[in-house]
């Protein structure tokens, strides 16, 4: 049977390089972002960056450990507490002790050298904890003088003057040294005394003493820990930096995988199942012979096995070459951290080949059923014109799939509106509509081609009418072509719709919520604002100042898991005064230091319930529920009073004019204040333009990928696709010739049929796209969000303009070519 196979193979190449070829391609691309994925799942393993020269490091507890009845359970600190004055006094006791400070800075007119993150400050003597050492110049040893990390050719050099703005106010300094950067922070050194007036409290203490000893004396102290070798880590700036730069990594990889998994099952099925209609006479002629119905299942899934075996080899080589690619061209754009790189893992080859053989026999099965079911004599009398019906098992499949897409959306919608904004979820459910829209294609193909070529059919010439009936006799040639449309079209307008949809929800939620004339924010997440200019604005006449910190609040739910919510400490008046909160029970009013303000997503929902939360510090206290929020889009945290923000800063300010006459007045005050402290004003509006963008950077790099392997998968079956179906309609073009038509005007008709088909595929891959995104605007509406759906028209049209190109080019080009035999001699040929 293989010899036959083979020979079948060689002589009707065409109809098997489509499949051939998508298959590489997702073997390829299942290899690339494989061997990626790998690459994710060890992050480098780092030893103590800060204080990799302290023999002992004493700082409040990073981590909250809760016994439950499965165990203990941690979880990460925003706000680890200070070392007290008490234990630092303790700790120098037993030898030579360091205090060290890190408060944020800003230096204007300079570039310093580091990691290209925040720029934080230190007292200069815990620079040997890391340890720096002095490139150039001396040590700080008066308040104006500080030392900068600074390599060659960085732009700061000794004895120049910047203009460094702290929690203290922005001044002038004098650079009296520089120490290369040890890249993990770009730092800003000062004398110890300086250090202590900006940031009165002791974040950590670096003790030269047995370590013992220190823990005797921290054994006291509440929410402390004392950090010796492989331990001082936690001492370091964002420690889990390299893990968590990952996740997002691993996401991206493990979705464009996913999808090309999906879209390779749906072309090769596609393909297999029109390559098979066309063969009908052939098996046919097999089954004439005496090739029982096994047989010719066994002959098409013997072909699928010599594609799926070359194919797959062929993708594997490619996801070797191509790994390397794809890690260097994310580093490049930061979507994975600069050392991100290949390793030797050998899985994900292993993984792509058997997955890629796979994907080619499990597209051949209802093919292979099809061809089966071909009677000796039926296929030969059959007509060239498809019927259109669809076998009871397909219309079951169907329904099913569609009933379960429905199910899903409708359990999630009254169960958890909020589960379907989430990316996983709207990345996923377009797949079963998909699957469902192409499962009932023959029945939808017809009257929806009848209905987008009516129009053309009415103009003056056959074009419009050939066009319209081809494409309507042909349905599973239609079909095929239309198929990969239909992914495309669905999969962008899915993802890029409702990507933007949920932008314009949380701008919408962020616009009502924020009645405040003017906001002023850190310049970097997690920075704090001058105290300087919080006092400040608060003394302008005819303000009302909302100073507002970020916290965190975690709770035990359900008794085995810690779950932590970001959480904001505001002052009740002055947050009434410039927001409005879209409160669903109780009052933010009633919000004091023994309560907390929760969403409708909490545990406890409430109004006067007492709940036990740690603070972001690490206390646990009870508070009673004052309020609940609605859930929104997720954005609506909790709201706590700042004396249960765990030391948190103030980050935020939100300043209303009372007067409206007094804007203009209040706004000069604020933009004097923001300049003597080095802090920018923004507007509302223009706080709401910068913050509330579309989505970000990477995540809409990660769409425009998977878009790009969908669109890719699109030319390949539509080239595939075309060729085959024009190679098997030489005789009709011939025939069209003898009846009088020209080159142009046969050209002109496989062009139009490729048009309308490719209309086809447009409309219901975005009947598709429109289903889902009802879901999440139904989602919305339920989460009490009045946000209007944004359809990505520009990528729609981009998506179905590429294809239109496609399908008319390989159309017409194959058709052009057949074209240059006389008509005569084609109309007469046998097949």
């Amino acid at each position: 049977m293989l010899s036959i196979v083979l020979r079948g193979m060689r002589t009707r190449w065409v109809t098997f390089v489509g499949s051939f070829l998508a298959l590489a391609l997702g073997v390829g691309i299942v290899a690339t972002t494989g061997l990626a994925l790998a690459a994710t799942f060890d992050a480098p393993r780092h030893g103590p960056e800060r204080f990799a020269a302290a023999p002992v490091v004493v700082r409040g507890e990073d981590r909250l450990r809760v016994r439950t009845p499965i165990g203990v359970r941690t979880q990460e600190l925003t706000s680890p507490r200070p070392v007290p004055a008490e234990l630092v006094t303790a700790l120098a006791a037993l030898g030579r002790t360091v205090e060290d400070r890190t408060f944020p800075v800003t230096v204007g007119g300079a570039r310093l050298d580091g990691d290209g993150g925040e720029t934080v400050g230190h007292p200069w003597p815990v620079a040997a904890a890391a340890p720096y050492r002095l490139a150039t110049g001396r040590a700080p040893a008066a308040p104006g003088e500080v030392v900068v990390t600074a390599a060659n050719g960085s732009g700061v050099r000794t004895g120049e003057r910047i203009t460094v703005t702290t929690g203290s106010g922005t001044a002038a300094r004098t650079v009296v040294g520089t120490v290369r950067s040890a890249g993990f922070e770009t730092a800003v050194f000062f004398t110890a005394a300086e250090a202590a007036r900006i940031s009165p409290a002791v974040d950590a203490v670096v003790v030269h003493a047995d370590p013992a000893a220190v823990r005797a004396v921290v054994a006291g102290e509440d929410r402390m820990a004392v950090l010796t070798g492989d331990d001082r880590r936690r001492a370091d700036p964002d420690p889990d930096r390299d893990v968590e730069a990952l996740v997002s990594v691993n996401a991206l990889l493990g979705t464009a995988a996913g999808i090309t998994v999906f879209v390779s099952v749906f072309v090769v099925a596609s393909t297999f199942s029109f390559a098979v209609a066309q063969r009908r006479r052939e098996f046919g002629l097999l089954r004439t012979a005496g090739a029982t119905p096994g047989q010719v299942r066994r002959t098409v899934y013997a072909e699928a096995a010599v594609i799926g075996v070359l194919a797959s080899a062929a993708g594997c080589g490619m996801g070797v070459l191509g790994a390397p690619r794809l890690a260097s061209w994310m580093a490049g754009e930061q979507i994975a951290p600069r050392w991100f790189e290949i390793g030797d893992q050998n899985w994900p080859l292993h993984t792509a080949f058997w997955t890629g053989l796979a994907v080619a026999l499990a597209g051949a099965v209802a093919a292979s059923r099809r061809a089966g079911r071909v009677g000796p004599v039926e296929a030969l009398r059959e007509s060239a014109v498809d019927s259109g019906s669809m076998p009871l098992s397909r219309v079951l499949l169907g329904a099913a799939v569609l009933l379960t897409g429905a199910v899903l959306v409708g359990v999630g919608l009254v169960q958890d509106p909020g589960s379907l904004l989430k990316r996983k979820t709207y990345v996923t459910q377009p797949m079963l509509l998909i699957v469902g829209c192409a499962l009932f294609a023959p029945v939808l193909v017809r009257p929806v081609t009848r209905f987008l070529a009516w129009a053309p059919a009415q103009l003056p010439g056959a074009t419009g009418v050939l066009a319209r009936e081809n494409a309507s006799a042909g349905l599973r040639r239609t079909s095929a072509v239309a198929a990969p449309v239909i992914v495309t079209v669905a999969l962008a307008a899915s993802l890029m719709g409702t990507t933007a949809t949920l932008d314009e929800a949380r701008a919408t939620e962020a616009r009502t919520q924020a009645t405040s004339d003017f906001v002023v924010t850190a310049a970097t997440e997690g920075a704090a604002l001058p105290p300087e200019f919080v006092e400040r604005a608060r003394r302008i006449p005819g303000a009302v100042v909302s100073a507002s910190r970020s916290t965190s609040v975690t709770v035990l739910e359900e008794g085995t898991a810690l779950v932590t919510s970001e959480a904001r400490a505001v002052d009740p008046a002055d947050a009434a005064a410039v927001s409005e909160l879209p409160v669903v029970a109780g009052s933010l009013a009633g919000l004091d230091d023994g309560s907390l303000v929760v969403n409708e997503e909490w545990m406890t929902t409430t109004v006067g319930e007492r709940v036990g939360v740690w603070l972001a510090d690490g206390r646990k206290v009870t508070l009673r529920v004052a309020a609940v929020l609605s859930t929104g889009t997720g954005n609506n945290g909790v709201y706590v009073t700042p004396r249960n923000a765990g030391g948190a800063a103030v980050d935020r300010v939100d300043v209303k004019v009372s007067d409206g006459e007094g804007r203009s007045a209040v706004a000069a005050q604020l933009a004097a204040a923001g300049r003597a402290t080095g802090t920018e004003v923004a507007t509302r509006a223009g706080w709401l333009a910068e913050n509330h963008r579309r989505t970000g950077g990477n995540t809409r790099l990660g769409l425009l990928m998977i878009l790009l392997i969908a669109v890719v998968y699109t030319g390949i079956a539509l080239a595939g696709t075309q060729v085959m179906a024009t190679a098997d309609r030489v005789r009709d073009l011939a025939v069209l010739r003898l009846a009088g038509a020209t080159k142009a005007q046969v050209l002109r008709l496989v062009g139009a049929e490729a048009l309308v088909v490719v209309a086809v595929g447009a409309v219901l891959g975005g009947a598709v796209a429109a289903l889902n995104l009802l879901g999440v605007r139904t989602a919305l509406a339920l989460l009490d969000v009045r946000s209007a759906v944004v359809v990505p028209w520009g990528t729609i049209g981009s998506v179905v303009a590429v294809s239109a190109l496609l399908a008319v080019v390989f159309a017409v080009l194959p058709a052009s070519l057949a074209l240059r035999v006389r008509p005569v001699e084609r109309a007469g040929a046998r097949e």
